[in-house]
């Protein structure tokens, strides 16, 4: 029970940009278990599935409870949540310090954040489309284009959030489908209410929509189980680099973020600029008091 209820903020992780659900399970103290049990699977199938089952569950309620939510506040009331997301990913860097102080300061350490920085920020420019949270580029699963599209979605996005510190939900603003994702999971509450009311019509238009999920996990699955291995193997062998890759992700991310979220309805007052100020400082809090047990943990 406990390990749902974990499951469930980090479902809720997973679907606020700019928070890290790999950074949530690595606060709780389940990353480096989950990433072994995966690796477990094949030897000791019972119990791998044991300790991930009730993980998942948590956390596929977390990200259907959350998802209308977060949409609608992005959409609603932009500026501030955008500016919270933002201070989530502010509230990164004491834990993102800790992990590179190991490395011995050289100039060519500095190549590092700019691999990262150049990889997330590049994607962004390699679609002219619409981007923002509330786009929803594939309404429906009616193309072998729109089955591959969602297949990279999932191993992509999958693949890097299992690397700490990277969001998921901005991955997919990344490659312009966070709408695409979210509202297809939103749907799914639609598709069972429709059921309930026997509006077997709006249920099946509802459905189209939701089969946009299969093969983006699909996707997700071979992301979890290629980068699994490898993230341990990095992680155990390379941990401060990684980190350092992952400062400059989290700089790309701040500024996509402000590009997509913040200039588009800024306008110069008093109160505007109190509450982007109360939104930054109450997301890097919130990161701040994730990392916290970590960091007693770790101490």
């Amino acid at each position: 029970m406990l390990n749902a209820v974990k499951g469930f903020f980090i479902g809720l992780a997973l679907v606020i940009p700019g928070l890290s659900g790999s950074i949530f399970a690595v606060v709780v103290g389940l990353y480096e278990p989950i990433m072994a049990k995966i690796n477990q699977l094949r030897r000791q199938p019972l119990a791998s599935l044991r300790f991930l089952t009730p993980i998942a569950v948590g956390a596929l309620i977390g990200i259907i409870a959350a998802t209308k939510g977060v949409l609608w506040l992005t959409v609603q009331f932009p500026l501030p949540s955008y500016a919270l997301f933002i201070g989530l990913m502010l509230g990164l860097i004491p834990f993102m310090w800790r992990k590179v102080k190991p490395l011995k300061f050289h100039w060519y350490q500095l190549l590092w954040p700019l691999i990262g920085f150049g990889f997330i920020y590049g994607l962004t420019q390699l679609s002219t489309n619409s981007q923002a949270e509330n786009h929803i580029a594939l309404s429906s699963l009616n193309s072998p284009m729109a089955f591959g599209t969602m297949l990279f979605a999932g191993f992509f996005v999958v693949a890097l959030m299992m690397i700490p510190g990277i969001s998921g939900a901005i991955m997919l603003m990344v490659i312009g489908q966070y709408g695409t994702i979210y509202n297809a999971m939103g749907q799914v509450i639609d598709f069972f209410i429709a059921l309930f009311k026997a509006d077997f019509q709006t249920a099946a238009s509802v459905l189209s929509t939701i089969l946009l999920l299969v093969p983006f996990t699909i996707g997700a699955v071979l992301g979890l189980f290629i980068m699994a291995r490898l993230m341990t193997y990095l992680l155990k062998k390379f941990e401060a680099q990684i980190y350092a890759i992952v400062w400059g992700v989290v700089l790309a991310a701040i500024l996509i973020l402000v590009q997509r979220g913040i200039t588009p309805t800024w306008q110069f007052t008093i109160g505007n600029c109190l509450l982007v100020l109360v939104a930054l400082i109450a997301g890097g809090l919130l990161t701040f008091f994730f990392d916290k047990p970590q960091e007693k943990k770790a101490s």
